[in-house]
């Protein structure tokens, strides 16, 4: 099935949706002596929804999230989420949205003022701020510029400025708790219900663990990762304590974390030796996607140096983490820099690029096109699914 939108369409499909930036809720004139339609989204939301967050890279005052239906194609939500946005949060109950923003008191200049915003999940209005140091990193984004632990009582958000550090909220008093200050060591990837690790310059990790009060103490692990021989990215996919990093050339490297020890398992690679010496690697934004209910791992792949390892791929290779075998290819209909999954028993596979705005949407299982979605933001980035 292919879905076009025309602009008009778009409008329309918007205003019968009642959605409006920045809110889901929003009244529509009606005739004389009617009460205005007010529209809300199902809490919890679709398994097969999904959130495309916009860095909008030509006016980056001007962060961006979509709300899309991967069933009907349909745009549901916008948020406007300021500055240097890098994507939006979810609670694990669905109720509630997290989106650290920045904005400048005269747009593009003046006085800073960082926040997370807490948007009700059903009509995405604004139930309130928490004022956080202005320190959140401005960097292409990625899963790791913020993330909530696994209990979803801390959210945990990356400084750089340029001294590396993690802020601390406390998501049930709605209050900045601490910064955690993590020098040399960069973003934050959760471990537990009260820890997370920090991946170091030198391949070894800041290991944090938290008590109830946002307390923290932390453990600086020898360096595991080979960052001049075989560096990794910072992009991985978490399956239960396992954490999938994965090389510039293509080894992975699975990452075994835990609040105050951690160890890499044997590595394994992507590609046999003839495909790396023909260049294939993985490349992208969000360039790996897992399958947790199938222990399957999907990888954009394109071929080119080792400096491409950004660069987007029209190839999906999906493996199977317990033997590692290479189970399924096949190709996108279009660039792809971020792939995604849904969590549900029929996930839904979501490809966009950064340089186009097509969201592309397959059947996971047969890598089938069922529909695509045009003019999706300007410079969509990382995407979000319940």
């Amino acid at each position: 099935m292919r879905l076009r939108i025309k602009p008009v369409v778009l409008i329309e499909a918007l205003m019968s949706c009642a959605v409006l930036m920045g809110s889901a809720r929003a009244e529509l004139p009606g005739d004389a002596g009617r009460s205005p339609e007010v529209a809300t989204l199902a809490v919890p939301a679709s398994k097969h929804w999904v959130w495309v967050n916009d860095f909008v890279f030509p006016h980056m005052a001007d962060g961006m999230a979509y709300l899309i239906d991967g069933d009907s194609g349909r745009y549901l939500a916008t948020l406007s989420t300021g500055y240097s946005f890098a994507h939006v949060l979810l609670s694990r109950d669905g109720k509630r949205i997290y989106s650290p923003e920045t904005y400048f008191s005269r747009g593009t200049r003046g006085v800073r003022t960082d926040v997370v915003t807490l948007y009700d999940a059903g009509t995405l209005k604004a139930a309130g701020e928490i004022a956080i140091p202005p320190k959140r990193a401005s960097n292409m984004p990625m899963i790791a510029n913020a993330v909530l632990t696994d209990d979803d009582r801390f959210l945990l958000i990356y400084n750089f400025n340029p001294a590396q550090s993690v802020t601390v909220v406390d998501t049930q008093t709605r209050k900045f708790v601490r910064e955690i200050e993590t020098p040399g060591c960069a973003l934050v990837y959760p471990t537990g219900p009260r820890s997370f690790f920090s991946v170091c310059g030198d391949g070894s990790l800041s290991l944090v663990a938290l008590d109830d009060a946002g307390a923290a103490q932390q453990t600086r692990t020898q360096p595991l990762f080979n960052m001049a021989g075989d560096p990794i990215t910072e992009k991985p996919v978490r399956l239960g304590a396992i954490w999938y990093f994965v090389s510039f050339a293509g080894r992975i490297y699975p990452l075994e974390a835990g609040p105050r020890q951690a160890a890499v398992k044997p590595s394994w690679w992507l590609t046999s030796d003839a495909e790396r010496k023909a260049g294939w690697r993985p490349g992208g934004l969000q360039q790996l996607a897992v399958d947790s209910r199938r222990s399957r791992l999907y990888a954009i792949m394109h071929r080119g140096g080792v400096e491409t390892h950004k660069d987007p791929g029209k190839d999906v290779w999906v493996f199977d983490l317990s033997s590692h075998e290479r189970v399924q290819q096949f190709a996108l209909k279009n660039l792809s820099t971020s792939i995604q999954l849904s969590s549900d028993a029929q996930p839904l596979l979501f490809s966009i690029f950064i340089d186009g705005t097509d969201l592309d949407i397959y059947d996971a299982a047969t890598g089938k096109l069922l529909r695509f979605v045009q003019h999706v933001g300007t410079t969509p980035t990382i995407m979000v699914t319940p």
